[in-house]
């Protein structure tokens, strides 16, 4: 009974907050990189103090880029899925940068403060990134949390290999078998193309500063 009154109550938060969401319209998806484009570098203030780019990691192959949250429903229910990438990627070249581009004017729970520590409570294994100007959001067209894009190395380029959701089960990671992040890092480790590049990211909307 406890169990089902627990996924009762998951729904209906989830529900709550996509309502709420739509109160925040999304940038278009019109906008923003498409597979194959370059995509720009950025430079944002880690859970640490300390600032985190790409340019940092000399010997990445790649990225998982996760634009994510401390209060969405769905990016607390991939909150271990996305660690669990790191952990398995990051040593293979391809690094989780986590990035959080909610206005905390809009959604508090979404400060730096309650970033760091939520980094600290989790044990987060990956940088957690404020993107206070919402620029590099804007620029690589994300519009949920969780939404992903997967760079690869090309020289000095970051090339967009996949976008959209980690895999198919938001709600429930044993429930997942199909798996697209895993599925296009390994296919860019094995040299092959990914065979899918783009997927629908599920999520609450992210919360863009009002004018």
């Amino acid at each position: 009974m406890k169990k089902i009154l627990s996924i009762i109550t998951i729904e209906l938060t989830m529900l709550f907050m996509i309502m709420v969401s739509t109160a925040f319209a999304p940038k278009s998806s019109d906008e923003g990189y498409k597979v194959g484009d370059t995509a720009t570098s950025f430079k944002l203030k880690n859970v640490d103090g300390k600032f985190v780019s790409p340019a940092d990691y000399k010997s990445a192959k790649g990225f998982i880029v996760v634009f994510t949250c401390n209060t969405c429903p769905y990016s607390k229910l991939y909150e271990s899925r996305i660690d669990a990438l790191n952990l398995k990627y990051a040593d293979k070249g391809y690094p989780v940068l986590a990035i959080n581009s909610n206005d905390p004017v809009v959604q508090p729970g979404d400060s730096y403060d309650e970033m760091v520590k939520l980094a600290k409570s989790s044990k987060y294994s990956f940088p957690y990134l404020q993107d206070t100007s919402q620029e590099i959001a804007k620029s690589y067209g994300a519009t949920k949390t969780p939404h992903v894009y997967v760079l690869e190395k090309q020289g000095a380029d970051l090339k967009v290999a996949y976008i959209g959701a980690i895999d198919n089960n938001p709600r429930e990671a044993k429930s997942a078998d199909v798996f697209y992040v895993e599925d296009a890092v390994n296919s860019l480790l094995e040299g092959k193309p990914v065979k899918t590049t783009t997927t629908k990211a599920i999520g609450c909307t992210i919360k863009w500063k009002q004018a």
